[in-house]
């Protein structure tokens, strides 16, 4: 059954939404995103092996906690795109977009009729024909979205084009990609990636295309928002997980100091001699 686009919602709404990258191809991290209370998730297909049953889970999975489960695609066959939505996916985001060509290309395999040309079917998001399919396909356009990722010099260069093309809902920073592609390879702080993630953002604004930017320390949230954006990502979970776990091991590793090691003594034996004096 098709649901309602809850990210969609927010960013008509001006909400603030916040989401992450899932990179663990398995529906349990689904669940853990979605308990952890973020608004929606993107699931990567580009740099991940995940096979189709596992995507419908984890879709499927989104879906139970109303989680706006998007799928980061490898590229953009349209085959693989309808195979996705037909799969219940609720958006498709699309890695370095540099032309406007291959987004209108894109939406229109997302779309069906008059928007589009997306193959009919009856599957899941269509109830399997329960109610009427007429109604569906246009519920379907108002609630799919595509999104695209700026992650090249060409496409920073072709970014007004890009936004002027009809259906785009979102574009999503790559920085990491872009700052490659600019040669300052996995420096996404670099003054020459900030200038051109926010060139892309401050056309994305102008075209009135919501802008989600990637928050990759404490203080980079107040500077988008003071921009206007108000749809984040916070990485990916493996990178979180990674982390979390890193720090977790460092501090159980680190040496006690005499202070600490005699207050832990004390805290032990005082149950003891407690006891004993009641004795």
């Amino acid at each position: 059954m098709l649901r309602t686009n809850r990210l969609k919602r927010a960013l008509a709404e001006g909400r603030e939404a916040h989401g992450i990258m899932a990179s663990l191809p398995t529906a349990a991290s689904i669940e853990l995103i979605a308990e952890a209370g973020f608004d929606f998730v993107v699931i990567d297909t580009e740099h991940v092996l995940i096979n189709p049953e596992t995507v419908e889970h984890m879709i499927r999975t989104a879906e139970s906690y109303q989680l706006t489960p998007l799928i980061r695609v490898p590229d953009a066959d349209p085959k693989t795109l309808l195979r996705l939505l037909d799969g219940g996916a609720q958006g498709i985001v699309l890695p370095n977009v540099e032309d406007a060509e291959t987004l209108e290309r894109a939406v229109a395999a997302c779309k069906y009729a008059p928007e589009g040309e997306r193959s009919l079917n009856a599957g899941r998001p269509g109830a399997f024909g329960k109610a009427s399919l007429a109604e569906y396909v246009i519920e379907a356009n108002r609630e799919i979205m595509v999104v695209a990722m700026i992650e090249s010099r060409q496409g920073v260069a072709e970014i007004e084009a890009i936004c002027a093309v009809s259906g785009l809902d979102m574009v999503l920073e790559g920085a990491a990609d872009l700052s490659q592609s600019l040669g300052v390879t996995w420096q996404p702080g670099h003054p020459d990636v900030v200038q051109a993630l926010e060139a892309v953002q401050r056309t994305a604004s102008e075209h009135r295309i919501p802008y989600c930017a990637f928050l990759r320390h404490a203080e980079a949230k107040a500077g988008w928002q003071a921009r206007g954006v108000s749809t984040f990502m916070l990485g990916d979970e493996r990178g979180i997980a990674f982390r979390a776990l890193q720090r977790a091991l460092g501090e159980a590793r680190a040496p006690v100091n005499s202070e600490a090691r005699a207050s832990v003594e004390s805290d032990v034996r005082a149950p003891i001699e407690s006891e004993a004096s009641l004795s």
